[in-house]
């Protein structure tokens, strides 16, 4: 038989009454069979036997102070005894819940043994889930609980279990012996610590959850299945369990509350287990959070066990005193489970912070690990590290998508391969996209040609705050990624933070795509050829710098060069040597004097004039409606596709960007002059271009171009000696040296942004200001830089 033991000072909260209510005589306990019936040893010491006061279910009665009916009726003197009496009782409350720590930390003396609780965890969270049917952890369990099956075959795991099963059964035995006799729960707290003195808090913690799991399975085990099995309703009948089973409705709220304080307990313990696993080489002791959480972790671990004392006192009573008794007492366990919710979400935060704490250090090493593999001077077998660090490192899964097949990839269809990263937000326009598909298709056309030597792959950049993705955003991305006929990543959030970060950094990736470009042994052979691939197509191929400069060299200031194949009339103009105006702006009234004078010059000097209207840069609505009065009014030919439009500008910026990328901005060759008037008079007004077959005549603002030619009256009694192109460019280049347009750059703070430039007019150092603009509700040409 087990021996009473000697709880010293520490006596029941409330005699009877709590622990015996209605006053019935104690039913003898029944004796355990847990095997020892030892007592544990308690050596708390003396302490005050106020220290119940401030603990859920103490009596505190001779605490009170008058209610604040009474202290209202009784006058302002009884409302201030009041709080003053409130006060006292705060100040001792808190001042025995000191008391009972360092009690408690007194008995704190690891000797350094290790325990690894997380199987054990495991299996008990398996066994209080299932107690409690508590379905959704069920259901998320299912993977812990297989890890838990794998774990129990390993011989050391089995090894750990039969050297802490003495420790659990002796801690189950205090707690269902101390249950059934009513005994103090700080006491028998108190005695559990004792007895676990030796080992770490997250050890002390699950032992003893491990403990109250095996009387507590034990209980519902029988409760489960006695109706169905012999030996288990014998069993039952000696607990009185088919009399408390046949009046479960009356103690719905007591087993509600059972269950709610025994799920709090295991996410305290889960909480403080992850505590004892985080990685040591990433989180210093001293780090804040984790200097907070483990001033906590003791206080934790204290009201998690006095928890279980109280589940276990309440399930003694529920069977040694029948159904009748203590329906109204589960507040006791509602303000436990309180207390332990509160130390969970203080937990819980200083966890979060740790994990934050931890992230942060390893997407630095992740960055620091990135800055090393690109570094230029280390040579790689093949591209396969490369590409693993920046997409994903891990093999258990396929992380890419193949455009053709639909279907998941490895990287490895990318081994030794050129390869073009693009790079992008979701915010992608269609114009974009579909110019880049038709490069890409191109190219594909003919694989076998060196320029169609590369492989495609989209890397989305989405924000990682924000995780899980919204269903708006991962359908966003997902009908991105069905339009691309190159490899997709298979999930954006494979992109990890330090990678983003390398290619906001180091790629100067801001909201524009960029194409990176790798060789087959992962070098990097540009940061960005996306201007390249604008400007020459899959000609530009390998896509270095050298090969960029190799086709600058080979440019010359013609219409070729602004038209590209963007509309392949225009190319049979110019082998028909036609005269070519093509001209933008959204200025209606300038475009109908510009090309009524433009059509009676041409007329008059008899001259095949053919004119192109090829919007502008910004303000879409408008060049839309320009378009359109154009086509109404038969001013001429005008891009009715504004993906034209788009590629048309673009190109031009992407050539100016390809001289910035190079160093080459202010480069004083005479393309590149004549691109950077077109682009600012682009931005100011009108503008037009005169060109003979494939040589540019003249390149005007509007407030040069339209009087040139409303002045033929001035100037065609040259035509006859010097030819039509001659005159109009002496004429032209007159007015411009009078009227001197001025020039303006505008940069959007997501590009890179020169430090300097030279006016394309009067080659002086520009100006430089900051400006705002808001364009209301007037759209763009979607990824214009201007």
């Amino acid at each position: 038989m087990a021996q009473e033991t000697n709880t010293g000072p520490f006596h029941p909260l409330v005699k009877g009454a709590v622990n015996k209510p209605g006053g019935a005589s104690a039913k003898p306990p029944p004796v355990h069979n847990h095997g020892a019936a030892q007592s544990l040893p308690n050596n708390t010491g003396s302490t005050t036997s106020q220290l119940h006061i401030a603990n859920p279910g103490a009596s505190q009665a001779h605490m009170k102070g008058p209610s604040a009916s009474q202290a209202h009726m009784k006058g302002p003197s009884a409302s201030q005894a009041l709080i003053r009496a409130d006060r006292t009782t705060g100040m001792l409350a808190m001042s025995d819940d000191n008391v009972m720590m360092n009690q408690i930390l007194a008995t704190h003396a690891p000797d350094g043994r290790e325990v690894d609780v997380q199987p054990l965890l495991y299996l008990v969270e398996d066994i209080l889930n299932r107690a409690t049917q508590h379905v959704d952890v069920l259901v998320k369990g299912t993977q812990a609980q297989i890890e838990m099956e794998e774990k129990a075959q390993q011989a050391n795991y089995i090894a750990m279990l039969e050297a802490l099963t003495f420790t659990i059964d002796r801690i189950a035995c205090e707690l269902s012996y101390k249950a059934y006799r009513g005994s103090d729960a700080h006491a028998t707290t108190a005695a559990i610590f004792n007895f676990l003195s030796s080992y770490a808090w997250d050890a002390k913690l699950v032992l003893s959850l491990s403990a109250f799991a095996l009387n507590y399975g034990e209980f519902w085990l029988l409760a489960q299945i006695y109706s169905t099995n012999q030996l288990a309703k014998s069993m039952a009948i000696l607990k009185q369990l088919p009399s408390l089973l046949e009046h479960t409705a009356p103690l719905k709220p007591r087993f509600d509350a059972l269950n709610t304080l025994i799920r709090t307990m295991m996410d305290v313990t889960r909480c403080v287990v992850e505590f004892k696993e985080l990685p040591s080489m990433y989180i210093s002791q001293d780090a804040p959070a984790l200097v907070t959480a483990l001033n906590l972790i003791p206080t934790a671990v204290y009201w998690t066990i006095r928890s279980m004392v109280a589940c276990a006192t309440q399930i003694s009573s529920l069977v040694t005193m029948g159904h009748e008794y203590g329906i109204s007492e589960s507040w006791e366990l509602s303000t436990l489970a309180h207390k332990l919710r509160n130390i969970h979400e203080h937990l819980r935060q200083q966890l979060n912070f740790c994990h934050r704490y931890i992230e942060e250090k390893k997407d630095v090493e992740t960055y620091q690990m990135l800055l090393k593999l690109f570094d230029p001077n280390v040579m790689h077998i093949d591209n396969m590290k490369i590409l693993k660090a920046l997409i994903y490192a891990r093999d258990d899964k396929l992380p890419l998508i193949d455009g053709a097949t639909r279907r998941k990839v490895g990287l490895d269809v990318l081994r030794r391969k050129n390869v073009l990263l693009l790079i992008s937000s979701l915010e992608f326009s269609s114009d974009e996209l579909a110019i880049l598909e038709q490069i890409y298709n191109d190219s594909r056309i003919h694989e076998t040609r060196l320029e169609s030597q590369y492989e495609v792959v989209w890397i989305p950049v989405v924000d990682r705050s924000v995780v899980p993705l919204s269903e708006e955003t991962r359908t966003k991305f997902e009908t991105l990624r069905s339009t691309m006929p190159w490899y997709s990543v298979e999930d954006p959030l494979l992109i990890e933070k330090p990678v983003i970060r390398f290619i906001k950094e180091v790629w100067h990736f801001r909201t524009k795509p960029i194409l990176v470009v790798l060789d087959p042994q992962g070098k990097v052979l540009s940061p960005n050829a996306i201007h390249m691939m604008w400007i020459w197509g899959s000609t530009a191929f390998p896509f270095t710098s050298l090969r960029e400069e190799a086709l600058w060299r080979d440019e010359t200031w013609r219409l070729e060069l602004l038209i590209d194949g963007i509309d392949p009339m225009i190319l049979n103009w110019i082998k028909e040597g036609k005269y070519i105006f093509l001209y933008g702006g959204d200025d209606i009234e300038w475009v109908r004097k510009f090309a009524t004078s433009a059509r009676r010059v041409a007329s008059a000097s008899g001259i095949p004039l053919e004119m192109v209207y090829v919007g502008k840069s910004n303000k879409r609505e408008k060049v839309t409606k320009v378009t359109s009065i154009i086509n109404a009014e038969n001013l001429g030919h005008a891009w009715q596709d504004q993906a034209m439009v788009w590629f048309f500008w673009t190109r031009l910026e992407s050539m100016l960007f390809s001289k910035i990328q190079l160093g080459r901005a202010d480069d004083q060759d005479p393309v590149m002059l004549q691109i950077k008037k077109l682009l600012s008079y682009g931005r100011e007004g009108g503008w037009a271009v005169l060109s003979q077959g494939s040589d540019i005549v003249v390149n005007g603002h509007s407030t040069t171009i339209l009087p040139a030619v409303g002045g033929y009256d001035e100037w065609k009694v040259n035509v006859a000696d010097k030819g039509f192109k001659l005159a109009f460019k002496e004429y032209h280049d007159r007015l411009h040296d009078v009227a001197h347009p001025c020039c303006r750059f505008e940069f959007p703070t997501a590009t890179k942004v020169p430090e300097s430039m030279r006016c394309p007019e009067c080659l002086r150092i520009m100006e430089t200001y900051t400006s705002f603009v808001c364009c209301h509700d007037e759209q763009g040409i979607p990824g214009s830089l201007f």
